[in-house]
C-alpha cells in the first residue's frame, strides 16, 4: 500500500546513480544539513528531502544501486512512511553505526562509499572513517555534490536578498572593536594561531554586526571568514552588498582593519593556499566541516570545541544585555495580546492549533502576526509549537493546515513561540487550560514550575557548568516518579540563534559566566494525553551573598504569568510563593506601562487580573491558562 501523500523519487535515484557510477561509487551520504551545521536550512540545501520526499528536519539518506534507506528518530517515523515510496526503507535508527552496519552488508568489497566533506562535521567524518577503517570499504570525500549535479535546472537558487549592517544602536560594540578584540586573543593564545576561520553563520553575523535573510528563522546570510593577524577576508555573496554596506566594511583598502571580500565559492582554495605558508589556523570543530578541515594540515591546525567568536558572543555586555530585556518587554505584549484573544475566542469553539497560530503570522511563520506589530520586529525566531490535549505530549509537535486540533476548555494547551527584534531573540513556552484540571494535571504543572523557580533562584559559584545543576530543575518531579526527556535550557542571541551555542545545560556546554542568556524550561509529557512545558529566558548575574565570593544567580527576562488555574498552591512552599509574587511584581512594573501607553486597556486589565499576589490558602483559577497560551504562542519558538 502506497499513501497518496508519498513522493515518487525514481527518477531522482536515476539521475543521482548516474553521478555514482561516474565516479564509480557504490554508495552515496545525503546529510540534512548546510556547509555552516545550520539549525535551519536553506529550500536549496533541502538536498535529503528533494531525493526521498520525506521533510523531516532530522534524517540522513544512502543510496546504494539496488536500494535506498532513511535513517531518522521516532519523531518522524509515521511521516516518513507517508512521504516515502518504495525505492526507500525506513531505518527506525539515527546512530552512525546503524548506517555502518548496514553499508557493511550492503556495499561489495572494494567498493567506494562518497559524501560531501561541507555537509559532514569533523565529528561525523571521524566516526564515518573510525567504522570503515578496518572494511575493504573507501570513504570518498566529493566536493562537487552529487545531489546537485542530479537536481540540475530545478534546484532552487541560492538566496540573493541585501546584507546589511545593524544600525548602532542594536549592536554591543563596532565590528572593529570586535576585530582587535579577537586579534587580542589570538597575541594572547598559548600557541600562536595566525588567523582564525570562521564556518557558523552567526559567527560572521555577529563579528562583522550584519545580517541577512538568507535562512529561515535566523538573520543571517552564506559566509565565512578568515580573520588573520593582519587581514579580514569575508567569503560572501560580492552582489547582495550595497554600496553602502561595502563603504561600512572599509572594502576599498587593504589595511589590517579593511575587510577583503572574497566569493563565497573560494574557500576551500583560498583557505588551501593561505595553509600553505608558514601560519597557525584556530578552529571550532563544532561547526568547521570537513570540506574545510581536509585542505588544512593537521601541524596548522589549532583546534578548539568553539571558536573564540563562538565563545566570546555567548557573554553580552551591558548595551547587549539591555537591548536583549527590551525586546522580551516588547514580546511580552505581542503574548498577552494573543492570550486575551485566546481566552475570549476559545470557548466559542472556532480556534484549531493551526488557525490559532496563524493569527500572528500566515504560514509558515505561525503566531507572528500580532508580534509583528511590534516595534523592530523582523519575524518569528522557529516554527510554533502550538498543540492541544495529546498532541502537546510531542515535545517538537508543531500543526499543519492539513493536520491540527481544536483547541478547548477541556484540554491542557501548550504554545512554544519566539521572535526576532534587532534588539534581541525571545523564545518563551507557557501551558494552560481554560476548563477544570485534573488532581494530575494541576500535580504535574505545579511540579514542574517548581523545577523551574528552583534553578531560576539557584545560587552558584561561578564557573559551575550547566549540567552541574540541571538537577535542580528535574528535582520535584524526580520526588515523585516524573521527568521529561529533553535539555533543561539553551543560550540565545541578540538577532541572531534563537538556540545559541554554547550555552546552556548540556554536557557540551561551557561553564556559566556573568552575561550569558540561557533558556531555563523543564516539562512534563504524558503520552497520549497532555504535555507542559514552562520555558523562560533568564540573564546570568551576579549573586548578593552574606558573605563575599564569586557566585552567580539568575535574573528572568521572559515576562508573562504562569497559568494559575494549574498551579496547586499546597505544593509550593513560602519561598516559592515569595519568588512568584516578586516575579509578578516586576511583570507589573515592566509591562504594565507599555500596555497602558499603548492605550491595549483590555490587555492591561488582564495582566493585573493575572499577576494578583498568590497566597498559600487557595489558588485562584481565573483564566490564566489563557494568558499563557498567548504568550507561548506570540513569541513562536521552542528549544530543546
Amino acid at each position: 500500500y502506497l499513501p497518496v501523500t508519498a513522493v515518487n523519487t525514481t527518477a531522482q535515484l536515476i539521475a543521482l546513480r548516474q553521478q555514482m557510477h561516474t565516479q564509480n561509487l557504490s554508495a552515496y551520504i545525503i546529510p540534512e544539513t548546510d556547509a555552516h551545521m545550520s539549525e535551519y536550512i536553506g529550500n536549496h540545501d533541502k538536498r535529503r528531502a528533494w531525493i526521498t520526499g520525506f521533510t523531516g528536519s532530522a534524517g540522513t539518506a544512502v543510496v546504494i544501486m539496488g536500494k535506498a534507506g532513511l535513517w531518522t528518530d521516532s519523531r518522524y517515523w509515521t511521516q516518513a512512511e507517508r512521504q516515502m515510496d518504495c525505492n526507500w526503507e525506513l531505518h527506525k535508527e539515527v546512530d552512525i553505526a546503524s548506517i555502518v552496519t548496514w553499508l557493511l552488508t550492503e556495499v561489495p568489497a572494494g567498493g567506494s562509499v562518497g559524501f560531501d566533506p561541507f555537509l559532514f562535521s569533523i565529528g561525523s567524518w571521524e566516526s564515518y572513517d573510525m567504522a570503515l577503517k578496518d572494511s575493504n570499504i573507501q570513504l570518498v570525500s566529493i566536493p562537487a555534490n552529487l545531489v546537485d549535479l542530479a537536481w540540475g535546472s530545478e534546484k532552487p537558487l541560492v538566496p540573493s536578498q541585501p546584507i546589511y549592517a545593524l544600525q548602532e544602536a542594536f549592536t554591543g560594540g563596532t565590528w572593529q572593536e570586535k576585530v582587535a578584540d579577537i586579534r587580542s586573543q589570538m597575541q594572547k593564545h598559548r600557541k600562536g594561531p595566525t588567523a582564525v576561520l570562521l564556518s557558523a553563520l552567526d559567527e560572521t553575523a555577529w563579528l562583522f554586526n550584519l545580517r541577512g535573510s538568507d535562512i529561515p528563522y535566523n538573520p543571517f546570510f552564506y559566509s565565512y571568514t578568515l580573520l588573520t593577524d593582519s587581514s579580514i577576508r569575508l567569503f560572501v555573496n560580492k552582489s547582495c552588498l550595497a554600496s553602502e554596506t561595502l563603504k561600512y566594511l572599509n572594502s576599498s583598502c587593504m589595511g589590517p582593519m579593511c575587510v577583503q571580500l572574497e566569493d563565497y565559492s573560494q574557500v576551500r582554495d583560498n583557505v588551501q593556499t593561505y595553509a600553505s605558508g608558514d601560519v597557525k589556523i584556530w578552529i571550532g570543530t563544532s561547526y568547521t566541516t570537513y570540506g574545510l578541515y581536509e585542505v588544512i594540515p593537521m601541524e596548522k591546525l589549532i583546534e578548539d570545541t568553539y571558536s573564540p567568536v563562538m565563545v566570546t558572543k555567548a557573554v553580552k555586555n551591558s548595551k547587549e544585555q539591555a537591548l536583549l530585556r527590551a525586546s522580551h518587554v516588547r514580546d511580552a505584549v505581542a503574548v498577552i495580546r494573543y492570550l486575551v484573544w485566546l481566552e475570549k475566542n476559545v470557548p466559542k469553539g472556532t480556534v484549531d492549533e493551526f488557525s490559532g497560530a496563524e493569527l500572528q503570522a500566515p504560514p509558515p511563520n505561525l503566531g507572528r502576526t500580532v508580534s509583528k506589530e511590534e516595534e523592530f520586529s523582523s519575524g518569528p525566531s522557529f516554527e510554533t509549537i502550538s498543540a492541544s490535549g495529546l498532541n502537546a505530549a510531542l515535545a517538537h509537535y508543531s500543526p499543519t493546515k492539513e493536520q491540527h486540533r481544536k483547541l478547548s476548555s477541556d484540554e491542557m494547551y501548550l504554545l512554544d513561540s519566539g521572535g526576532q527584534y534587532w534588539d534581541g531573540t525571545t523564545d518563551i513556552t507557557r501551558t494552560v487550560h481554560w476548563g477544570t484540571p485534573t488532581a494530575f494535571q494541576k500535580e504535574a504543572y505545579t511540579r514542574v514550575l517548581i523545577g523551574n523557580i528552583d534553578l531560576s533562584r539557584l545560587i552558584f559559584p561561578a564557573s559551575t557548568s550547566g549540567r552541574m545543576m540541571e538537577i535542580f530543575a528535574r528535582r520535584a518531579l524526580w520526588d515523585v516518579g516524573l521527568n521529561y526527556g529533553h535539555g533543561t535550557g539553551h543560550g540565545i542571541g541578540n538577532f541572531l540563534c534563537v538556540h545559541e551555542w554554547p550555552v546552556g545545560f548540556q554536557s557540551g556546554n561551557i561553564p556559566m559566566a556573568k552575561g550569558m542568556f540561557t533558556s531555563i524550561e523543564p516539562g512534563y509529557y504524558q503520552d497520549g494525553e497532555f504535555g507542559i512545558r514552562l520555558e523562560d529566558v533568564a540573564l546570568v548575574v551576579e549573586a548578593k551573598t552574606k558573605y563575599p565570593g564569586s557566585y552567580l544567580t539568575f535574573e528572568v527576562v521572559s515576562l508573562v504569568p504562569y497559568d494559575r488555574n494549574l498551579i496547586d498552591v499546597s505544593l509550593l512552599s513560602p519561598e516559592h510563593l515569595q519568588y512568584l509574587n516578586h516575579y509578578y511584581q516586576t511583570i507589573r512594573e515592566k509591562v504594565g506601562p507599555e500596555l497602558q501607553q499603548r492605550q491595549l486597556l483590555e490587555e492591561f486589565k488582564w495582566l493585573q487580573q493575572h499577576t494578583e499576589p498568590l497566597s498559600a490558602r487557595a489558588p485562584r483559577t481565573a483564566s490564566l491558562a489563557s494568558l499563557l497560551a498567548v504568550s507561548s504562542l506570540t513569541i513562536l519558538g521552542w528549544n530543546v
